[in-house]
C-alpha cells in the first residue's frame, strides 16, 4: 500500500495508486453550497479537501472514475477554479502578505488578458472573477486554504492588525463579487470573530460543527476496517498483539476527535497513515510541530488546564477566537489539542478535554514544561510512577516526587510567589498525574461535600490524596475522611489507600507523606 503521507494533490493520489479515503459523496454535498468555511486542526486533510474539489470543479471526471461521487455527478461541468494557498510565505510584515495574493492576482490577470488593473487588491479580484464569468459562460469557483496563516503567524504582534485589515479588503471581494460565485470555501485552523477578516462580506456559511460533513476531514473507524484491515493485521503481527488488540490501541492514541453533537468518533489521519506506514505507534501528529502562536498565548494567559476542563461551554466559546479577548480556549479547541467529549441537551453546552493519549501526552507535557521552567518535562518521572503505582510502592513515589520538586528552578511558574500558594502545587502535580492517565484511570469524582486533589485508579489499587500547604499529612488525611471522599468504593474490591501530604512554602517541597490502607 501506498500511503500519501506528505502528498496533498488529489490527482497525485488518484494517479500514482496511492490510498485514498473515498470521501466523495461528502465532497458533492458540500460543493452544492454557496460560500463557506471549514476549521480543522492542521494535518487533517483541509489542503487534499481543496485539491479534490479544483478537481471536481474543473470537471477532471477520469479523476474520479469507481468512487462514491460517479453516483451523483453526471454532467462534469467545467468552472473557472482560483485557488490560493496561504501556507507559503512569510507575514510577518504587510508587504508579504501584499506580494503573495499579488502573485495569485498577476497569473489570473495574465490568463484572461485583464489590462487596466486596479490598484486595491479586493478590487482586482472582483473584475478578475467578473472577467472569468464573462468569458467562460460559467460562474467562478474560489478555494482558499489556511486563509487564516497570515494572521496566526503574527498573533499578538503589531502586525496582526494590519494583516487582518488587508484580508478584511481582500475577502470583501466576495460581497462585491457574489453574482459571479459558483461556489467559495475558506479552510483553516482557526474562526477568528469580532474584530474579523469576515465583517467585509456576507458572512460564510461556517460547517465545522455541521454533523453532516464530521467525516469529511479525518479517517473514521468503519473507514480504518474497510481501508486499511489488512495492514492492521500486518501491524498486529509486528506488535505482537491480536488485530483487535491493535484496534483498540490505535483507538486509544489517535482516535476520539468529535467535531458536533453528533459525537461521531474521528481519528488523526496523519497519525493513523504514519503508525501505520513505520509499523509503530509514535507520537506523529504533535511531535511534527506545535504552533509558535500557541505557546505564547499559553504563555501570556499563564493557562491553567484545570480551569478549562471543568466547565461546560456553549459552543461560541471555543469556535470563535476574539482577537481583542485573547482567551486561550479557541485557540487549543481549533488547534485540535481539545475536542468535544460530551453534549448537554438540555443546557445545549459541550464539555472538552483531551481527544486521545498522544494529544494528552504531548500537550501536558508542554504545559508541564512551561509552567515548571525545564525544557524537557521528566518522562520518565512519569513512567518510574505509573511503575511505583502499579507495585503500590509509596514511599519510593513521594521521593521520586519530592526530587522531582527540588529540580524545579526557584523562578520558574510565572512569578516566585507561586511557592506560596497551595495551588502551585495542586497543579504541578496535577500535570504530573494527568501524563500519568496515558497509563491508568485519573478520576475527578465529586461529592456533595467537595473533591479530593487526586484519584487515581489501577487495575488493583485506588489511591486519593489530599495536598496541604503549610499543613500536616493527619489534617490532609482527616478531610478525606470528613468529605467522604473514599465512600463511592466502599464496594470496590480493589485496595484502597488514602494518602496525606504537606508542603512546606519555605522549603518548596514534600515535608510530610502518610498513606492508611482502607
Amino acid at each position: 500500500m501506498k500511503y500519501p503521507i506528505g502528498t496533498q494533490t488529489f490527482s497525485t493520489i488518484i494517479e500514482e495508486g496511492m490510498v485514498y479515503v473515498d470521501k466523495t459523496d461528502l465532497v458533492y454535498n458540500l460543493a452544492q453550497k454557496h460560500v463557506c468555511f471549514l476549521c480543522r486542526p492542521r494535518r487533517f486533510g483541509k489542503s487534499l479537501l481543496i485539491s479534490t474539489l479544483k478537481s471536481y470543479f474543473k470537471g477532471e471526471k477520469e479523476l474520479f472514475k469507481g468512487l462514491k461521487i460517479e453516483e451523483f455527478e453526471k454532467d462534469w461541468i467545467q468552472y473557472p477554479v482560483f485557488r490560493i494557498d496561504f501556507a507559503q510565505g512569510g507575514y510577518e510584515d504587510s508587504e508579504g502578505l501584499k506580494e503573495t495574493i499579488s502573485s495569485y492576482l498577476d497569473k489570473w490577470e495574465e490568463l484572461y488578458k485583464i489590462e487596466n488593473k486596479y490598484e486595491k487588491l479586493g478590487l482586482r479580484f472582483a473584475k478578475i472573477l467578473s472577467e472569468a464569468h464573462e468569458k467562460t459562460g460559467r460562474k467562478c469557483v474560489v478555494l482558499i486554504d489556511e486563509y487564516d496563516k497570515p494572521l496566526l503567524d503574527v498573533l499578538m504582534t503589531p502586525q496582526e492588525n494590519e494583516n487582518r485589515k488587508i484580508l478584511k479588503d481582500f475577502y470583501g471581494t466576495f460581497k462585491v463579487a457574489d453574482e459571479h460565485l459558483r461556489f467559495v470555501l475558506l479552510t483553516g485552523v482557526t474562526k477568528f470573530s469580532q474584530v474579523s477578516v469576515f465583517s467585509g462580506f456576507n458572512q460564510p456559511e461556517d460547517i465545522s460543527m455541521n454533523p453532516q460533513f464530521d467525516a469529511l476531514c479525518g479517517i473514521t473507524k468503519d473507514e480504518l476496517v474497510e481501508y486499511f484491515d489488512n495492514e492492521m493485521g500486518e501491524i498486529a503481527d509486528e506488535l505482537e498483539y491480536t488485530k483487535d488488540e491493535m484496534y483498540a490501541e490505535l483507538k486509544k492514541q489517535y482516535d476520539g476527535y468529535h467535531f458536533s453533537k453528533k459525537m461521531l468518533d474521528i481519528f488523526n489521519p496523519f497519525s493513523v497513515l504514519n503508525a501505520l506506514m513505520k509499523r509503530d505507534l509514535g507520537d506523529y501528529w504533535f511531535v511534527s510541530g506545535t504552533p509558535t502562536y500557541l505557546v505564547r498565548l499559553i504563555d501570556r494567559n499563564k493557562t491553567d488546564i484545570r480551569d478549562i476542563l471543568s466547565r461546560q461551554y456553549e459552543s461560541s466559546y471555543f469556535m470563535d477566537y476574539k482577537a481583542d479577548v485573547e482567551d486561550p480556549l479557541a485557540m487549543i479547541y481549533q488547534s485540535g489539542y481539545l475536542t468535544i467529549k460530551d453534549y448537554n441537551e438540555k443546557r445545549r453546552q459541550y464539555q472538552l478535554d483531551f481527544p486521545n493519549n498522544e494529544v494528552r501526552n504531548g500537550f501536558v507535557t508542554l504545559l508541564a514544561n512551561n509552567y515548571c521552567g525545564q525544557r524537557n518535562y521528566p518522562k520518565n518521572l512519569v513512567l518510574d510512577i505509573n511503575d511505583m503505582l502499579d507495585e503500590c510502592r509509596l514511599d519510593d513515589m513521594r521521593d521520586a516526587l519530592s526530587g522531582f520538586f527540588a529540580s524545579i528552578p526557584y523562578d520558574a511558574n510565572y512569578q516566585q510567589r507561586a511557592w506560596s500558594y497551595e495551588s502551585h502545587y495542586h497543579y504541578t502535580l496535577y500535570l504530573i498525574f494527568r501524563l500519568l492517565s496515558c497509563y491508568t484511570t485519573l478520576t475527578e469524582k465529586e461529592n456533595s461535600r467537595g473533591r479530593a486533589d487526586i484519584i487515581v485508579e489501577t487495575a488493583d489499587y485506588i489511591y486519593i490524596f489530599e495536598f496541604k500547604l503549610d499543613g500536616t499529612a493527619a489534617e490532609a488525611l482527616k478531610q478525606i475522611d470528613d468529605k467522604g471522599y473514599a465512600e463511592p468504593y466502599a464496594a470496590d474490591s480493589r485496595k484502597l489507600f488514602k494518602i496525606g501530604v504537606g508542603f512546606s512554602p519555605e522549603k518548596k517541597n514534600i515535608t510530610e507523606w502518610e498513606a492508611i490502607a482502607r
